[in-house]
């Protein structure tokens, strides 16, 4: 498993996937804090916060992982290697979990340039080192578990078919709807009780949750469980090649 892991990590960057992953996250984001004159730009609104990250981010993870995870498994089945790596001494669920861990650290190495981010903000505070750690911490360790789930999403989309722009486009699609789709049922057409069960089964109210600093386990265990879920579909998927 972890040798596929590698390989999966490898590919990434061997393809340039990876590089441009990053360099179109870090670039995007970059502009909008700090050169675009719009209400994200830091400089301009004199506060020393990282909200803008944290509001643009999983916006762009709506696109950028779909384009990572596409390859992962429609590749395969185009080219033939699918049920040639499906002989390998390894089960479906390992196969799956190398390609989803190797995702997931494509995801942390994207976030970890940020961190300059950070600290540029932490000393133009006034005083220097004037933030609210707690809501960055947890908003980074939600944007970390939010990047995790768009990554089981893409992995499933990708075991559906054998072509990549169906496979990315049915990523985004089904992480849209995750993340956003159940508070615009909230907000349009469920109110109340229900409204609100309806508004907590989305991606984006946990993520909102963890972002005020304070990292309750049912939010954590709404991400793991999100996240098993599109592993377990992607397990049924494959498996479904042999009925």
């Amino acid at each position: 498993m972890f040798t596929l892991f590698k390989k999966e990590i490898q590919g990434f960057f061997d393809a340039l996937t990876g590089y441009i992953v990053m360099i179109v996250f870090l670039v995007v984001i970059s502009l909008f804090l700090w050169v675009f004159p719009l209400q994200f730009n830091i400089p301009d609104n004199g506060f020393a916060n990282l909200d803008g990250l944290f509001i643009l981010a999983p916006f762009i993870f709506l696109f950028l992982i779909p384009a990572i995870t596409m390859r992962s498994f429609a590749e395969e089945k185009k080219s033939g290697t699918l049920e040639l790596l499906m002989t390998q001494p390894l089960t479906d669920l390992q196969v799956i979990m190398a390609k989803y861990f190797a995702g997931v650290v494509l995801v942390i190495i994207s976030l970890l340039p940020t961190m300059v981010w950070f600290f540029s903000v932490y000393l133009l505070g006034l005083p220097p080192g004037n933030l609210d750690t707690g809501a960055i911490g947890g908003s980074y360790i939600g944007l970390l578990f939010l990047g995790a789930t768009f990554v089981s999403i893409g992995i499933f989309a990708s075991s559906l078919t054998d072509n990549q722009i169906v496979s990315f486009i049915l990523a985004v699609f089904i992480s849209f709807f995750v993340y956003i789709g159940f508070e615009f049922i909230y907000t349009f057409i469920l109110s109340g009780k229900a409204g609100l069960i309806v508004e907590s089964l989305g991606l984006n109210a946990h993520y909102t949750s963890m972002s005020r600093g304070v990292i309750d386990t049912r939010d954590l265990i709404y991400f793991i469980s999100v996240s098993s879920l599109f592993i377990l579909l992607t397990k049924i998927s494959l498996a479904s090649r042999k009925w």
